[in-house]
């Protein structure tokens, strides 16, 4: 598979846990929305990881890491830094962050009863709507790619 080819893949699997986000929201299941929004933004960043730079991005679970290998490197950055993307980055930042704690509870059953417990329908709800904002603005960052 070519870089574009993989990123598709990505994408499209990010998608899917974007729609399963939407699904459990609908179902009550508030958890799990956090945790597969979380999932969905990883799974972008990492089809935008390996668009740009044809290597498997690092294997880790935190976005901001996946995100700085690419964007923050020299040879990248020139090609989509401007003041919108400044802004837009110093806005999903904290949101990236957010969303790794929501990674971490769901695999660790220590964390999850207490988040489990602190995560409302209007948490929920926030983070989906969030999540698919941060979701479509990297995603339309694949149109900068040279691949």
């Amino acid at each position: 598979m070519n870089n574009r080819e993989k990123y598709d893949h990505w994408e499209h699997i990010a998608k899917y846990d974007l729609d399963t986000a939407k699904a459990m929201l609908n179902a009550g299941r508030y958890l799990y929305v956090v945790f597969m929004c979380q999932q969905a933004v990883e799974k972008i960043v990492k089809g935008i990881h390996v668009l740009y730079t044809g290597n498997e991005a690092p294997r880790t679970h935190n976005i901001w890491i996946v995100f700085k290998s690419v964007f923050l490197k020299e040879e990248y950055k020139n090609l989509v830094l401007d003041e919108e993307f400044d802004n837009k980055l110093k806005k999903y930042k904290p949101i990236f962050m957010k969303l790794l704690a929501y990674y971490i509870s769901e695999r660790y059953p220590s964390y999850k009863e207490k988040v489990g417990n602190e995560v409302t329908k209007e948490i929920a709800l926030d983070t989906f709507q969030k999540s698919e904002e941060v979701f479509l603005w990297v995603q339309s960052l694949n149109q900068f790619s040279r691949s």
